[in-house]
């Protein structure tokens, strides 16, 4: 059921599929697949115009640094919208930039639902109206073994949380991806259980470095990288970052996630960056860098300890993982 991944997490070791010159080689690929998006991406200055397409530069000025993002360098533009995981598109890495471009993205709407006392159904645009958004520089790890640092724009989900206001019985939150075959050709397939679930729990949604994403890098939010909303949680492998969003539920049980389902084995509920616990398939000690030749070695959480590990404390983390 689930696919072998991409990358020998070995020093040294030569990618057994798709090598290096994949991304390269798909580096214009974007321009050609770019969505025009509606307006109601409010950024900083200015609001876009209906019509602009996805990826169009919308913040001129120098991006602000916050108090969670990393100084390294951010991964460039052509590499991040061209080297993804998005199965609803297909299993090559470069099947989303090459089909996404057909994703309809207005109208949208997300449901906020389950256990709050102000359930909602709302407009994407009025969503973001909702929030000023923020610029985040975050790692991001797969769980493959290769990593990119990501300039996301968009809004703590845990804002959306308290607008919505959690009853007691809230102790989870579940994430609903679109589920449409006609718009992910993936989804005509048996790979994964339909549509993609992801969750969290609520003290994680919570959490100052949990987003909701709509941007990147200053733009509008490709269509291939998650359009028109995707979760970030910088501190998990990166299938935990669900895209293309309809539906959060609150809930009192831990919900059922796509991974989990498919492979419990291999994909926990928490799925922590631990380099100290192995996929049952490869090593998780070390990572490529997208653009980098050499590996580095996999820092806890993700780099983020300081700020999450008290989530986890008294855990075993290499049970829970």
């Amino acid at each position: 059921m689930t696919p072998t991944p991409p990358e020998r997490d070995e020093p040294g070791a030569p990618d057994p599929v798709r090598p290096r010159r994949e991304f390269l080689r798909n580096a214009a690929l974007f321009t050609g697949t770019a969505l025009a998006l509606g307006g109601g991406l409010e950024l900083l200055t200015r609001r876009p115009g209906a019509g602009e397409a996805a990826g169009e530069p919308l913040v001129q000025a120098p991006r602000p640094t916050g108090p969670y993002d990393t100084t390294e360098a951010v991964t460039p533009w052509a590499q991040a919208t061209s080297y993804n995981n998005y199965y609803e598109f297909g299993l090559g890495k470069d099947d989303p930039a090459r089909l996404a471009g057909g994703l309809k993205t207005r109208p949208w709407t997300v449901l906020i639902d389950g256990e709050v006392r102000k359930p909602v159904r709302v407009d994407i645009d009025t969503l973001q109206s909702w929030f000023p958004l923020e610029d985040r520089v975050y790692r991001m790890r797969c769980v493959e073994g290769w990593s990119m640092v990501m300039p996301w724009l968009g809004f703590p989900l845990a804002a959306l949380l308290r607008r919505v206001e959690p009853t007691g019985g809230a102790k989870y939150v579940k994430f609903t991806a679109l589920h449409d075959p006609d718009q992910f050709p993936g989804q005509h397939t048996s790979l994964l259980d339909w549509p993609y679930v992801e969750g969290l729990r609520l003290d994680e949604a919570l959490h100052p470095l949990t987003l909701m994403a709509v941007g990147l890098d200053g733009r509008v939010l490709p269509n291939q990288n998650g359009a028109p909303l995707r979760l970030v949680v910088p501190w998990k492998y990166g299938f935990k970052s669900i895209k293309a969003v309809v539906r959060i539920t609150l809930t009192r049980e831990q919900p059922q996630t796509t991974w989990a389902l498919a492979a419990p084995d291999e994909y926990g509920f928490y799925a922590n960056v631990n380099p100290a616990v192995p996929h049952p398939r490869w090593s998780q000690a070390t990572e490529r860098r997208i653009g980098e030749l050499r590996r580095r070695p996999t820092l806890p959480f993700n780099g983020y300890a300081e700020q999450v590990a008290h989530l986890y404390a008294g855990m075993d983390l290499h049970r829970f993982f």
